[in-house]
């Protein structure tokens, strides 16, 4: 580590000295003290990511400094999780607490079967019991799309816990009926129950658990081929590639959403979502033009892609050009242009409806880091207390990684009284949150 911070301290100096920067200066552009940055820059103290991106910014450094810091390993990958329906398989089975709060937990399918389980609330890749044909119809079709589309709200202004039970029981009738039913009916039936399927593993990721969330989503890869959908599968991966990316796994991110844009047969909308999802990935490691290149292909991408049918890919609260922007915003952050970001930010959450709670949670999140990190504490405060109202309703793992972060930035700034007011109730949310 000494070695490390001398090697990055070195740099840090020739790049600003070349820069005809004092140490004052950058400090100032920054938003660290002239006195830390003397004792990175000789070697006295050790380097952090969020000052190594800030640097490579206002240094154009292109991501030299920031690939000078020791990061973190990435966590190991999610275990496989059996979902064959065999007899020594694993099914996932709700469990259900006095207060009504559920969660999924794995279980031995013969476990499950013994105690009941499996019959009730678990969820196998196994047949499940037959429905009456008869009840394979249109208008069931349409209530259960119409359905997919309210749950979807629902998860934009609640916890996990609330649409994870409803979310369940409608993808295991869904294909309880298609086990019965005609093959263009059973088509159909699969299909949207692999849509709620993937939906399941979203929540379950917002939930704060990645192995379920991997389940869910092998889940309605499998549904989905039977119904002739292979995209499923292709979007499966640009899921996989968003737990990557929590995980600060940027080779592991690029490396998926790669995948799912080579894929064949792929629309044009999956593939750019895919290249937003790679977007963030080059971010994260400061690779700022391979960051610009697939934001524009993804631009162009989103801009052929047909959204007439209201069960698109991806998020439903916000357009093409507007998840763009965004996921623009979050990118510029990572790359160390915190107030550009910002400025993105307040444009585009600007224009996400009221009710999208989850939304404004999760990039309300990211605009206030970027605040924090562009030196605007005052506001950064005040957005946090914003982004709390959101978050105590949505309950999100993923927002939390980035409250955690905040409290980071902000717990350096105790003194001042907009920080003072906002900082009890951001601890106070992490604190209940982990509970």
């Amino acid at each position: 580590m000494a070695e490390q911070s001398d090697v990055f301290g070195v740099e840090l100096r020739r790049l600003r000295t070349a820069a005809g920067l004092s140490l004052a200066a950058l400090a100032q552009q920054v938003h660290y003290s002239k006195g830390y940055l003397g004792k990175i820059e000789t070697g006295f103290k050790q380097p952090g990511v969020d000052l190594a991106r800030r640097c490579d910014a206002v240094l154009g450094a292109g991501g030299r400094l920031a690939a000078l810091v020791d990061q973190p390993a990435p966590a190991s990958p999610l275990a496989a999780v059996a979902a064959d329906g065999d007899g020594d398989g694993e099914v996932w089975v709700m469990s259900m607490a006095p207060d009504g709060s559920s969660w999924m937990v794995p279980m031995p399918r013969r476990d499950a079967i013994a105690t009941g389980a499996a019959s009730l609330l678990g969820l196998t890749l196994g047949t499940p019991r037959a429905a009456s044909a008869s009840a394979a119809h249109d208008g069931t079709l349409a209530a259960f799309r119409s359905l997919f589309t309210e749950v979807r709200k629902l998860g934009q202004t609640t916890s996990p816990s609330v649409v994870l039970p409803m979310v369940t029981v409608h993808t295991h009738t869904l294909r309880g009926m298609a086990n019965g039913a005609p093959a263009p009916v059973r088509e159909q039936l699969l299909g949207l129950a692999a849509r709620y399927s993937e939906y399941a593993g979203w929540m379950a990721q917002e939930a704060g658990d990645d192995r379920a969330a991997m389940w869910w989503t092998r889940n309605a890869v499998e549904m989905g081929a039977a119904a002739g959908d292979t995209e499923m599968a292709t979007y499966s991966l640009i899921r996989q590639a968003l737990i990557t990316l929590y995980r600060d796994d940027a080779a592991g991110t690029v490396d998926l959403a790669q995948q799912a844009q080579a894929a064949p047969g792929t629309s044009p909308r999956v593939q750019g979502l895919a290249a937003l999802r790679e977007a963030q990935g080059h971010a994260l490691a400061c690779d700022y033009d391979n960051c610009r290149r697939a934001l524009d292909r993804a631009a162009a991408l989103l801009a052929r892609a047909d959204t007439a049918d209201g069960m698109v890919m991806g998020s439903a609260s916000v357009s093409g050009a507007d998840l763009i922007s965004l996921v623009e915003a979050w990118c510029l952050h990572d790359l160390g242009q915190s107030r550009e970001a910002a400025d993105v930010f307040d444009r585009q959450l600007s224009l996400v409806p009221d009710s999208a709670h989850r939304t404004h949670a999760r990039f309300g999140a990211r605009r206030a880091l970027a605040y924090a990190s562009a030196g605007d504490i005052d506001h950064a405060s005040a957005l946090t207390a914003k982004v709390l109202d959101a978050a105590d309703l949505v309950d999100s793992a993923t927002v939390r990684q980035d409250l955690k972060q905040l409290a980071r930035l902000l717990g350096r700034e105790r003194k001042q009284a907009s920080v003072s007011e906002v900082y009890p109730r951001l601890n106070a949310a992490l604190r209940s949150q982990l509970h």
